[in-house]
C-alpha cells in the first residue's frame, strides 16, 4: 500500500496549485501561503473565524460545504451512531473532527466511525489531531468536489489505513463504495449501503436515507 500523499508541490500560481489538487482556487487559503502551511495553521483562528480546512502539500484547503450536504451527514451520524453505540461497535464523528493520515496531511471526513479496537482502552485521544484513521470514512459530496480531488483523498484514506469508504453523491441519488482490498461498487436509490465486516449489520437503504434528510426545492 503506498504512503499517503504529503509531497509539497512546486512553487506556483494560485490557479496552478489549485489545478493540481483539483480544487476551486477560492477554496485555498492565502494566509499563510500555499505551500507553507503547516499543522497548527489547521487549528488557528483568524479574528475569531476558523474555516474548517484539510491540509494538504503545506496547502490550507476549505472544505466544501452545503446545507443540504450537511444535513444529509448529520442523518447518517444519527443512524450510524446510534447503531455502533448501542451494539457497543464504536464512536461516530462529524465534519469538524480532524484527523492526521500522516505528519503534515490533515483530512476531515463527513462522517467517520472508528471501532473500538483503535482505542483498546477504550479512552479518547487528547490530541485536537490524533494520528488516527477511521475504519469508516464517509463524504457527502457537494458541487465544488472535483474528480481529481476526490480521487486524491480515496488514496489518502486507503493508504492511512481506512477500511470502508462511501462517497455520497445527492445529484444521482446514489453512492460509490470503495474497500480496501481496491473493490469498488456502486448503491443506487433503491440498494442499501452495508457495513460489511467494518460495521457489521448495519445495513442503510439510500431511499430511507434521503426520505430522513427531507426532501429539497
Amino acid at each position: 500500500m503506498s504512503a499517503p500523499t504529503t509531497t509539497p508541490p512546486a512553487a506556483g500560481t494560485i490557479d496552478e496549485i489549485a489545478a493540481r489538487l483539483g480544487v476551486s482556487p477560492d477554496r485555498i487559503r492565502r494566509d499563510p501561503a500555499p505551500g507553507t502551511a503547516v499543522e497548527e495553521d489547521v487549528l488557528a483562528t483568524d479574528d475569531g473565524y476558523r474555516p474548517i480546512c484539510e491540509l494538504l502539500d503545506g496547502v490550507l484547503v476549505e472544505k466544501a460545504v452545503g446545507f443540504y450536504e450537511s444535513r444529509l451527514a448529520a442523518v447518517l451520524i444519527q443512524i450510524l451512531g446510534g447503531f455502533a453505540e448501542q451494539r457497543g461497535l464504536g464512536i461516530v464523528l462529524g465534519a469538524d473532527g480532524t484527523l492526521r493520515l500522516a505528519p503534515g496531511l490533515i483530512r476531515i471526513p463527513d462522517v467517520a466511525c472508528f471501532s473500538w479496537d483503535r482505542f483498546p482502552s477504550r479512552k479518547l485521544p487528547r490530541e485536537a489531531m490524533p494520528n488516527l484513521a477511521p475504519d469508516l470514512a464517509v463524504e457527502v459530496l457537494s458541487a465544488g468536489n472535483t474528480e481529481v480531488e476526490m480521487s486524491r483523498k480515496l488514496c489518502d484514506y486507503l493508504a492511512a489505513g481506512v477500511r470502508l469508504v462511501w462517497y455520497l453523491d445527492p445529484a444521482s441519488r446514489s453512492a460509490t463504495v470503495h474497500r480496501a482490498d481496491g473493490t469498488t461498487s456502486t448503491v443506487s436509490e433503491d440498494e442499501a449501503l452495508e457495513g460489511e465486516a467494518v460495521v457489521p449489520g448495519f445495513s442503510l437503504p439510500l431511499r430511507e436515507w434521503f426520505a430522513r434528510a427531507g426532501e429539497r426545492e
